[in-house]
C-alpha cells in the first residue's frame, strides 16, 4: 500500500554500517507519519526487500562495499520506477552526486545533516520533489550537460514506456490515470523529439536512465 493510500511514508533504510542504520532508525522511528519498514546491509538485501514488498521510500548510503548506491538506486529504477531513492553520504563529491541523480535518486544529503534536513529531504521527495544538501546543491545544475531535462515522474514514464509498456501498464504501475501519462507523453515528445519505444530506449540507455 502507497503513502497516498495510507497517509505514512514507508521507509526502508540501507546502509553497510549496522551503527549507522541503528541511529537513523532511532531518528526517523518517532516521527509522524514516517514508518520504518525495514533494513539492509547491502544492495542485494535493499532489492530483496523491494521485490518483497516495495517501500515508498529507500535512504540509500552512496558508498557501500559490492553494489553501491548508485547502482542500487539504477537497479531500482529499473525494477521499482515507484520507489523514490534518497542518497545519503558522507561525501560531496562532485561525481558522486551527479551519478546519484543520473541513476535516478531524487535527493542528495550528507550524513553531517541534522535530523530536521533528512526529514525535510524525506517529505519533498515523497511529495514528488527533490532535495541536496546546501553543501552539494550547486552541483546539481551540472547534472546531465547535454542530455534532456526530465522531471522525476517524466523519467519513470519514459523507462516504462522505452520498455514497451502501454499507456494503461504505465498508468497502473504508477497509480495515475492514463490520461495524466498521456500529458507526460506529450512532454516528453516536445522534449526528447521522439514517440515510439525504440526511440526512447535508445534515448535511456544513451543517457544511462536504463540498461538493456
Amino acid at each position: 500500500m502507497t503513502a497516498a493510500a495510507t497517509g505514512v511514508v514507508r521507509l526502508v533504510i540501507v546502509d553497510d554500517h549496522a551503527l549507522v542504520r541503528d541511529g537513523l532508525r532511532a531518528r526517523l522511528s518517532v516521527v509522524a507519519g514516517l514508518e520504518v519498514v525495514g533494513e539492509a546491509a547491502s544492495g542485494p538485501d535493499a532489492l530483496a526487500l523491494a521485490d518483497a514488498d516495495a517501500p515508498d521510500l529507500m535512504l540509500v548510503d552512496v558508498g557501500m562495499k559490492g553494489m553501491n548506491g548508485i547502482e542500487l538506486a539504477t537497479e531500482l529504477r529499473r525494477r521499482h520506477p515507484r520507489v523514490k531513492v534518497l542518497m545519503l553520504s558522507m561525501y560531496d563529491n562532485r561525481e558522486y552526486v551527479l551519478s546519484a541523480i543520473r541513476a535516478g535518486a531524487c535527493g542528495y544529503v550528507l550524513k553531517e545533516s541534522p535530523t530536521a534536513d533528512i526529514i525535510s529531504a524525506i517529505s519533498a521527495v515523497c511529495a514528488g520533489g527533490n532535495y541536496f544538501s546546501a553543501q552539494v546543491a550547486s552541483l546539481v545544475a551540472q547534472v546531465g550537460l547535454g542530455a534532456p531535462q526530465l522531471t522525476a515522474r517524466e523519467h519513470e514514464i519514459a523507462v516504462l514506456l522505452a520498455h514497451g509498456s502501454s499507456n494503461k501498464v504505465v498508468a497502473r504501475q504508477l497509480d495515475i490515470s492514463v490520461r495524466t501519462v498521456e500529458t507526460h507523453r506529450l512532454s516528453l515528445r516536445r522534449k526528447l523529439g521522439v514517440d515510439s519505444a525504440s526511440e526512447l530506449l535508445k534515448i535511456a540507455v544513451t543517457n544511462g536512465w536504463t540498461t538493456l
